[in-house]
């Protein structure tokens, strides 16, 4: 919901749509509303990065969370050492995402032979392990910080916004406070 795919114009992804921590609320409820909340999975894609990532979208109401470009970027993708190569294509290694046209540098989204020879799968496989790894226990922290056992209890109170904006999408209090902006009176 952040206008899209890393496929398409930085105009979109960065000024349409909305961030997609803001929309699981509606889903959550739309699903509610429809008497399907917990029959049907909630899973939640786009921007998904970090640990905290899935801590807030699993508090927010996501049954489960999906990665994409994170984990090609953990597979390899976007290595420094290819900077000569990105160019060539007009990007950068740490802006590289036009997996989508088979040119990958780094040869994970390619079909091109020559360009998947430098793939390696068993070092990409410990970086991707690596990176879950890391992902799954950073948010493991935080439920355990709020006092949770599991990832699947946290809820909406567990967490708070450091930004009117943010607060008002999310349907979340600003911190220290239990105001929600245009839901509830002062602070």
């Amino acid at each position: 919901m952040q206008g899209g795919t890393a496929a398409t114009q930085d105009v979109f992804i960065e000024h349409v749509g909305m961030p997609i921590l803001a929309c699981i609320p509606q889903a959550v409820k739309a699903l509610q509303d429809l008497g399907m909340h917990r029959k049907v999975q909630l899973i939640v894609s786009g921007g998904i990065r970090t640990g905290a990532d899935v801590a807030k979208a699993m508090a927010l109401g996501a049954d489960a969370v999906a990665i994409g470009t994170a984990a090609l970027i953990a597979l390899g993708d976007n290595d420094p050492k290819l900077e000569a190569e990105y160019q060539k294509l007009g990007t950068t290694a740490d802006a590289y995402d036009d997996w989508h046209e088979g040119k990958d540098p780094a040869g994970i989204t390619t079909q091109d032979p020559e360009l998947f020879k430098r793939f390696d799968p068993v070092l990409g496989g410990r970086r991707l392990k690596n990176y879950l790894k890391v992902m799954t226990l950073e948010a493991q922290t935080i439920a355990r910080a709020c006092g949770k056992n599991h990832l699947h209890n946290l809820e909406p109170e567990d967490l708070c916004s450091l930004t009117i904006e943010a607060a008002a999408m999310a349907g979340v209090p600003i911190a220290g406070t239990n105001w929600i902006p245009g839901r509830n009176g002062g602070f």
